[in-house]
């Protein structure tokens, strides 16, 4: 499985509509998902799908319109297709590089454990692929309910995950953590697989993904999410994790360097409830990370601090505000499809 930081064709966008749960904020959110389509689209292709036909009509037409006032023409690929809701990460392909090219797996995806409505979002890869959007790369199915928000690869066999997420039993029952490490070595070609048992976000529905929480930002060093403040509510289960990723060590045997993100200030929603604001949940493009942000005093350190991470990538921040109401961020609504797939 490549890293993220790998060359890459598109950026798959799974846009919402009054069928999903944003139905009550569409004017709020369909802003946040244009400006990560069109800042995509300096970079590469955006891969666009929407249940609505006349909604995805305007949006093509938008797109062009954007992509030739800046000389950037036929990176917009608009399909037709019935989806539950919007994020991509989770149920998009997950690609994989056997040396000749490039294969797209078809995971099972069943809302996080069944939390939601799936059906649509299961068949989305399916209908991307009979409409021609993968070119002649193969889309094979694999029976096994796995998220891509849930694993982060390093591009070297090593794959970082939690086991709050994959051992949960509302996923793939029939399987022990045995099991499972010899089902992604054989699908992901992983070699060795970091497993963190601790760590959470508030307000999120994922069972702890990986992507809200710890990231390799190159094959010797992960950044991380760190509560500084002893009195908030998640400050002993990422203490305890930052210890886990201090005991891990590469292939090699050295230790990985490690960097903190900043912790945002806490953000409600209306009832109350805490929202799973995270700065891991960066996005790398081509030339660019997109970062996402808060409104809030630690957006500008965070920029900062991936700026140091990723200093040959242009950093870019989008307002996540609207995302996290729904439980997710940047990364969640958005997965990358490998060079040489979408419009080759």
């Amino acid at each position: 499985m490549p890293a993220e930081w790998a060359p890459q064709s598109a950026i798959m966008l799974t846009w919402p509509h009054p069928g999903t749960d944003w139905s009550d904020i569409l004017a709020d959110v369909e802003p946040v998902f244009m400006e990560i389509a069109q800042t995509v689209l300096r970079f590469q292709h955006v891969l666009l799908s929407c249940e609505h036909v006349f909604r995805l009509q305007e949006l093509e037409r938008e797109l062009n319109n954007f992509a030739q006032e800046n000389d950037l023409p036929g990176r917009v690929v608009a399909v037709p297709a019935p989806a539950n809701d919007t994020w991509a990460r989770d149920h998009g392909p997950i690609a994989i590089n056997r040396g000749e090219g490039y294969e797209l797996l078809d995971f099972r995806f069943n809302a996080w454990g069944g939390k939601f409505p799936w059906e649509k979002d299961n068949a989305l890869n399916s209908h991307l692929s009979n409409f021609g959007s993968f070119g002649a790369t193969p889309l094979i199915p694999v029976d096994f309910v796995l998220e891509g928000g849930s694993i982060e690869s390093d591009g070297n066999g090593t794959l970082l995950t939690t086991s709050e997420c994959l051992l949960t039993p509302s996923r793939n029952p029939s399987m022990d953590r045995a099991g499972i490490e010899h089902l992604l070595s054989e699908t992901l070609g992983a070699e060795r697989i970091l497993w963190l048992n601790h760590g959470y976000l508030a307000g999120d529905d994922t069972d702890s993904h990986i992507d809200t929480l710890a990231r390799f930002c190159a094959p010797d060093h992960i950044c991380y999410v760190a509560c500084p403040d002893v009195s908030d509510e998640h400050y002993s289960a990422l203490a305890a994790m930052e210890e886990e990723l201090q005991q891990f060590h590469q292939a090699d045997g050295q230790a990985y360097r490690l960097t903190p993100l900043p912790w945002p200030d806490a953000i409600h929603d209306e009832n109350g409830e805490r929202l799973p604001a995270t700065y891991a949940n960066f996005l790398v493009l081509n030339g660019a990370v997109l970062v996402p942000v808060y409104g809030v005093p630690q957006d500008e350190e965070a920029l900062a601090t991936l700026s140091n991470l990723f200093p040959e990538r242009e950093v870019i921040p989008v307002n996540c505000r609207e995302l996290i109401t729904q439980g997710g961020s940047l990364h969640c609504v958005t997965m990358q499809i490998p060079a040489g797939v979408v419009g080759a």
